[in-house]
């Protein structure tokens, strides 16, 4: 398989030699957490590995690395699957864990950077994911990346003891998809979300 690379970070899948004890500390980082897992379960390396393992031997759900090309620094993760093949659609799941490299546009350029794998690697004609609507920085990140906002889950979460709505964001392979249907569906999404 091979690197796909930005202007500034480059994905390759991620090696068990690559979860040092400074990844570990992303998924104890709470405010890193907080929108991370829906299960609220505490990542340990094992349970890591092991999910990054099954996931290889299923064949429906990659973990890459992002790299900075500077200093070929690990900042985060991309969650590509649970895959479904039947339907070539996937979710996508960043997570900049490295809290220096916040802030930098650097996550929408690694989703670009996945959005650019899911569908040349794996031809995927859908990306989907959702997330909390007040995890602002990562609507951003997503819509900016190209995805588009294509509804909203009303009450999904509880959060913090109130009820939370989801808002879901998807990209749409264009080799799969008319430009006339990407665009209507970019047209109607302030209907769902604005910023």
């Amino acid at each position: 398989m091979k690197i796909y690379s930005g202007e500034r970070v480059y994905l390759r899948k991620i090696q068990i030699t690559d979860i040092t004890e400074r990844v570990m500390e992303w998924f104890e980082d709470k405010e890193l957490m907080e929108f991370y897992t829906n299960s609220k379960k505490t990542i340990t390396k094992e349970s890591l590995i092991e999910s990054i393992k099954e996931g290889e031997k299923r064949g429906n759900l990659y973990t890459f690395g992002i790299f900075t090309k500077d200093s070929e620094t690990l900042i985060g993760t991309i969650k590509l699957g649970p895959i479904n093949f039947s339907h070539r659609i996937s979710d996508l799941v960043i997570l900049i864990g490295d809290r220096n490299y916040l802030g930098k546009g650097l996550a929408v350029e690694a989703i670009k950077t996945g959005n650019q794998l899911a569908f040349e690697e794996f031809d995927i004609r859908k990306l989907y994911g959702g997330m909390y609507e007040s995890n602002i920085p990562s609507i951003k990140a997503y819509t900016r990346a190209g995805w588009i906002i294509e509804g909203r889950l009303k009450g999904f979460y509880l959060h913090k003891g109130n009820n939370e709505d989801r808002i879901l964001v998807c990209c749409l392979n264009p080799k799969y998809f008319l430009k006339e249907e990407i665009e209507e569906l970019e047209s109607v999404q302030d209907r769902y979300f604005q910023f």
